[in-house]
């Protein structure tokens, strides 16, 4: 499970340096592979292979009307593999795509990552602190 935010700075080359803590955890067990892909929510999905096997699988299977998604997340999708420093490059096609040029923010989410634009990640999330609990909070206790 990747939990927790890191605040990153991309390199020149639009490496991303994963976090020791995640970088640990994914030596033992995966390859150090990844996928990422386009988000619906203006970010990119960094997914272990394993798991982007199990994801792509599954949108492969959504009916013909999702055949945009399909392309969205699939036709936007780009293997990326962690070098021997824990580096991870991001495509300058997905760097553009998500906005994100140095600053970034990495979300773990469960099975996969999220990377945001720094800026665009602090916005929405203030937005979001702004407005009211999604109705599926209402039995949910903190």
């Amino acid at each position: 499970m990747f939990q927790g935010a890191s605040f990153l700075a991309l390199d020149a080359k639009g490496r991303l340096s994963v976090p020791a803590r995640h970088r640990d955890a994914l030596g033992t067990s995966h390859s150090g592979q990844f996928t990422i892909t386009k988000h619906p929510h203006g970010c990119l999905m960094i997914f272990p292979l394993v798991e982007w096997e199990k994801f792509r699988e599954r949108i492969a299977s959504l009916p013909m009307q999702a055949q945009w998604w399909k392309r969205i997340f699939l036709g936007n999708a780009m293997d990326a593999e962690m070098d021997a420093t824990g580096r991870i490059l991001v495509s300058p096609e997905l760097r553009k795509a998500a906005g994100i040029s140095k600053d970034a923010v990495l979300l773990g989410m469960g099975n996969y990552f999220e990377l945001w634009d720094a800026a665009t990640y602090a916005a929405q999330e203030a937005e979001q602190m702004k407005g009211e609990m999604p109705d599926v909070f209402k039995d949910f206790s903190f």
